[in-house]
């Protein structure tokens, strides 16, 4: 099956969405990769959900992601002694150690990190930003605020720290619980929640070590701060525009996402773009034009993949959804603006023979008109720098490695195949025209361009190029 657009669509599953059936009018609507929460979902549901998917995968004959993506640390206020109560502005209210059920006046916050690391000036966002809040002091035990924006306030609403550095991981005991089963299952992609630092990945990568790509969301101001570091150390980053608009001002975001897209496209790592994109699909057949406009400025820009959360999983019209999506980005894709746009912010390729080769594949085959690029690649980094590149041309990524294949399903443009590797040189080539005819790329008499790596089987050196013409499947 070969999909009719470069960007890609991750579906999230949830009890609209969670049986084998619906999976597959997912896939066969245009979902490319799906997405597990694992705030909502045990490991024995997780694990049932991996099998279908891979059952899927046969029946279709491609290749599908799976991302699970952590729950992180849920900041939440303690119980009121009648259930809620009403904060006017400008009173004082004070959040402390005392486990005690709270009133109008106070109320416990079982994190002593919060406590610890705030500081006078610092703001409080609760219930996804409600209730507003301005730290006046602060010790290790109590913190009494001014209550800047009103509101009704109940027992476990959540609490967002938009000015304050927690001095605490990023992943909690039931993260490492969920990260520990999810690896076992051989999901491809992990996503970390509420990262404020790089050493937040770096304590996943260390337990992860390289059975699957890390994801990081970015959804903290203090991530921002360090986005450059962050990238560096993620395989991909999620821009998860919901809780990042609760712990900043909202009217930032949109920039934000921008700034984040293309770095990341800088840097080829793959970007998706998330929260919200089709919110009234939840209940409604049909989007807004705001949320169409919304998700087509992400296929502009060059997004690797957009995404639907609650739209997919929890919807009326999970389905109708992710055809939606499918077909506003068709639509993007054949605009007369869009490459102008994509071209226009195409980054120089670093200085690497890889970078080289792969940015001389896409000027050869636009220049020439080629049906393909086809890669060969065994850790995938062949395939995102082609990708990087943003070509006209379709790109074909062929591995032998599983994993590879259904992590290159989350790239831009990247049509991956799992294929028997290549014995040498002209076995290499001779395959890669076959399965760029029988794929559907590219006819008789068509021309295709391969890159790889000489010597064969050696990641990340991508050194080679060769202009092939299809004849009766192979090359001639």
């Amino acid at each position: 099956m070969r999909r009719l657009r470069k960007v890609k669509i991750v579906a999230t599953l949830g009890p609209s969405s969670s049986s084998p059936e619906m999976m597959t009018r997912l896939f066969n609507a245009g979902a490319d990769v799906f997405r597990i929460n694992m705030s909502h979902t045990s490991h024995d549901r997780m694990r049932e959900l991996v099998a279908s998917i891979r059952g899927i995968e046969k029946e279709v004959g491609r290749p599908i992601g799976i991302l699970v993506d952590l729950q992180g640390p849920k900041l939440r206020l303690g119980r009121f002694a009648d259930g809620a109560v009403m904060v006017e502005k400008g009173q004082r209210f004070i959040l402390d150690a005392d486990p005690t059920p709270g009133d109008k006046t106070r109320v416990h916050l079982p994190h002593p990190e919060i406590l610890e690391a705030l500081e006078p000036g610092h703001h409080l966002l609760l219930d996804d930003g409600k209730v507003k809040l301005l730290a006046i002091s602060s010790t290790p035990t109590q913190t009494v605020t001014e209550v800047v924006v009103g509101g009704r306030l109940s027992d476990r609403k959540g609490v967002s720290l938009p000015d304050t550095l927690i001095a605490t991981s990023a992943m909690t005991a039931k993260d490492h619980a969920d990260l520990a089963a999810a690896l076992e299952t051989g999901c491809e992609w992990i996503a970390l929640s509420f990262v404020q630092r790089p050493e937040d990945i770096t304590e996943a990568t260390d337990i992860i070590q390289g059975r699957a790509a890390v994801m990081t969301k970015i959804e903290k101001p203090q991530a921002i701060d360090r986005l450059a570091e962050i990238i560096a150390l993620s395989d991909a980053l999620m821009v998860a525009r919901g809780d990042l608009g609760v712990e900043m001002p909202i009217e930032k975001v949109p920039g934000l996402q921008k700034q984040m897209t293309r770095a990341c496209r800088r840097a080829g790592k793959p970007v998706i773009v998330a929260t919200q994109m089709l919110e009234s699909m939840i209940t409604q057949p049909t989007p807004t034009r705001a949320e169409t406009s919304d998700v087509a400025t992400a296929v502009f820009e060059g997004a690797d993949a957009i995404m639907l959360s609650a739209e997919s999983a929890a919807g009326a019209y999970p389905t109708e959804a992710v055809a939606m999506m499918d077909s506003i980005a068709r639509s993007v894709e054949s605009d007369p603006y869009y490459r102008s746009i994509l071209d226009a912010q195409r980054a120089e390729p670093e200085s690497t023979p890889a970078d080289a080769i792969s940015a001389a594949a896409r000027q050869v085959a636009e220049t020439l008109d080629l049906a393909a690029i086809i890669c060969w690649t065994s850790g995938g980094t062949t395939g995102r720098r082609a990708a990087r590149e943003r070509p006209k041309t379709p790109i074909i990524a062929l591995t032998p490695n599983v994993d590879t294949s259904r992590r290159l399903t989350l790239v831009w443009g990247v049509h991956s195949i799992l294929a028997p590797d290549a014995h040498d040189l002209d076995d290499m080539v001779d395959r890669a025209c076959a399965f760029s005819h029988d794929e559907g790329f590219a006819i008789d008499g068509d021309r295709v361009i391969i890159s790889a790596g000489v010597p064969l089987r050696t990641p990340g050196a991508t050194n080679m190029l060769r202009i092939a013409v299809i004849e009766g499947g192979f090359k001639s």
